[in-house]
This record gives C-alpha cells, structure tokens and sequence, in this order.
C-alpha cells in the first residue's frame, strides 16, 4: 500500500469548506474546491509516494499493469485503473447530465473520430455508471418521477405556453421525451421571459418545495429550460451513508451536499441544462431513458461486523465503507484488483500483507508494511497484494472491482 497526493479540481460550484475541512486546513479556503480526485484520470491522476519521488499513477501502473491491476483487470479493461474515485462538494447545483451506456460510448467516440472537427460529446468510448454515498445530508435530482405528478406542477404556474408540455406529461412515460425536447428547445428568445416567470408564479402550497427548489435553479440559471426539466426528476435527500446509483441514461443532477462518488473512469457527460456549456439535445434525448425511478436512495448493506456496501450492477467497481473502533478494533476485508483506501474520519492503519515496493512500484524484499491514512487522504494496494486489514479509530472507503 502507498499513499496518494491526489489533485483538487477547483469547479465554481465547490465547496470553501468541506474538503479543506476534511484534510484539516484553513477554511474557508481561498477558492471553490469541488472535487478531491482519488485515482489514475489522465485528466487529473494522483501521484504516488515512493521511496525516491512520487511519480503519477497513472506511470506507475504502466511500468507494471499485471503487478497493479491483476490479469484478469487487464484483460477486461486494458492496463487502465477501471475506476475513479472522488470527494464531492457542491454548495451550488450542478448542470442535468446522463451518461451514454458503452454501446452508446463506442459509437459515438467512434463516430466522432469520423467526422473530425466539431464539437465532441464523448470524450473517450467508455460508460460512465455512477454511485454517490452521502457524507453530509446531500440533495440531488435523480431520474424521471411519474410524469402525471410533474404535469399537476407545471400545470400550477398557471403559464399557458406550458400546456404543450403539460399535455405530453398526461400521456404518460410515452410522452416523456417529447415534454423533454419541448423545453430544451423553447425559443432562445422566450426562454427567459418562461423561467422568470415561473420564478415569479405562485404554485399552490402542496407544491411548496418544488416552488422552492424552481426559484433556487432560476437564480443560479436564469434563463435556462432546466430549470424546467429538474421538475420532472425525483427531488432527493440523502442522510449521510444513503446513496444513489446512476446508471446509463438517467438524468441526473447534484444540487448540495458532500460525498464519496465512485463511477467508471470515463469523461463522457451529456448535459441537459442548468449550465453555460453545449447542449446537444439530439444526442440527449438518444441516449437518455424515458422511464420512471421509483426507488431512488439506496441504503447501506452489512456486509460483516465493520463493513458495509452498496451493490451496483457493473463489473467496473465496487465500494466498500469500514468502520474501526473500539468495539471493532481490526477488521479484515477480502478484494478483487487493485483498491484504492480513502479515509474520511478518524485515522486508519492499513495493510494488504504486502511488503515495500522498488522506485517503479514493483514489489521489493521485507515485512508487510503498514500504512497509516489520515482524514482527506487515500492510500492504494495493488491486486497482487492480499485482503485489507484495518486498524486505528476511523472511517474508510475502499474501491475495487467487480472482476475476477
């Protein structure tokens, strides 16, 4: 095991305070601090801490991808770390996004190599899955909520130029899509005058949060149909250790909160408003999937005394939250591939059996070697070292994968 130093993106929705707090520095801090990423994202990858310099992540599994990531990773996934693991904190909502499915991603990124020049919805050919663990109570929209129930809200701004909208919601799922591409489409020139009034309208008092949550979004986007749009999503808060689990299609936005989000490591965002950036509603409404998410917060699963998670359907990573302290002073977690140890209370102490490691990160002669984590900062292991052992008086998140 060996400790990260692992990059901050500084996004202006971030957080002064939760991150900074975290690590135990100064906040607030000098500027927004978004996202703490924790892993090999050639866009921002961690560097490691070797015994002669602390070369990035991502060099260190290319000299020695069988050592790191395990044959079976690599013959799955490539000599890539299948994974990307973050800390989270948004004090200001982030835009509507959805991720293609890898059939989806393949073809796109594949299409675009083709047609050159332009702009470029997928950044690479992978999916993007994601799963979001509360740190702090987190808000967020998440997948579509029944469309009679969005109808009934916008029917009550009483804005006639809403009925188009409205009547394709009554249809039901089947209707979806096109409520969906109305709004995303409205006239450039009108969409203004739309969101501000619907910040001015009065909705009746049973709808008294989702007028809340539509005033909130026009502050922050005045002018963008998105605002519309996340009245059609499940408005959701988490309690600390509740989760959401985003998979291919689903529309999706963060609003406030903290987390530990893990996903598959891949840039492709679509993105659905709430932001300055490019829609691309064509490709949008191709790749989201018009159905209803009825349940929507997923809780912790026991997994043994100290350790619990958060199953997902996908082979690219798993996530595991553990627990020492004075009823559990040691605790034992078998893992598949290389793992990536993120402390977030407390302190842990943790080792994987193995020994120290040569300056490209290779396995070297000596004892088993014990890494302490503090808060805010992670540690990595890789798959041909053996189950975790934790102890010391603190909480930590562990990825790994799904494969064998």
């Amino acid at each position: 095991m060996r400790l990260l130093r692992s990059p901050i993106r500084d996004y202006a929705w971030g957080s002064r305070s939760v991150i900074a707090e975290l690590q135990g520095r100064p906040a607030p801090s000098d500027g927004p601090e978004a996202e703490l990423w924790l892993g090999a994202h050639p866009g921002a990858p961690s560097l490691v801490e070797l015994a002669d310099g602390t070369p990035s992540l991502v060099d260190v599994i290319a000299a020695a991808p069988g050592h790191w990531l395990g044959s079976a990773v690599v013959s799955r996934f490539g000599p890539q770390l299948p994974y990307l693991m973050k800390v989270l904190a948004a004090d200001a909502p982030l835009s509507l996004q959805a991720h293609p499915d890898l059939d989806q991603a393949r073809a796109g990124y594949a299409a675009q190599a083709v047609a050159g020049a332009g702009h470029r919805n997928y950044a690479d050919g992978n999916h993007k899955p994601e799963l979001l663990v509360a740190l702090t109570p987190f808000e967020a929209l998440c997948g579509f909520q029944r469309p009679d129930l969005s109808a009934d809200v916008l029917a009550g701004f009483g804005i006639a130029a809403l009925d188009p909208v409205i009547a394709s919601l009554r249809a039901g799922v089947d209707g979806l899509r096109e409520a969906v591409r109305l709004l995303l489409c409205w006239p450039p020139a009108e969409r203004s005058g739309l969101v501000a009034a619907v910040a001015a309208a009065e909705l009746p008092e049973r709808f008294a949060a989702e007028q809340a949550l539509a005033r909130r979004l026009a502050g922050h986007y005045p002018g963008d149909p998105g605002v519309l749009v996340a009245l059609l999503l499940n408005h959701v808060r988490l309690e600390p250790g509740e989760a959401v689990w985003m998979p291919a299609g689903n529309l999706h936005a963060y609003l406030r909160g903290a987390g530990v989000e893990i996903m598959a490591a891949s840039d492709n965002v679509l993105r659905g408003g709430l932001t300055p950036k490019h829609v691309d509603v064509a490709e949008l409404l191709r790749v989201l999937r018009f159905e209803v998410l009825d349940e929507v917060a997923l809780p912790p699963v026991p997994v043994s005394p100290g350790v619990v998670t958060w199953p997902v359907p996908v082979p690219d990573f798993v996530i595991h939250r553990v627990t020492v302290d004075g009823e559990s002073p040691r605790v034992t977690l078998p893992v598949d591939g290389p793992r990536v140890v993120l402390c977030t209370a407390g302190q842990v102490a943790v080792t994987d059996g193995s020994g120290a490691v040569d300056p490209d990160g290779r396995p070297a002669p000596g004892p088993a070697e014990v890494v302490t984590v503090p808060p805010g900062r992670a540690a990595i292991g890789a798959a041909a070292g053996g189950a975790l052992t934790f102890t010391g008086a603190g909480t930590a998140y562990v990825a790994s994968v799904g494969v064998r």
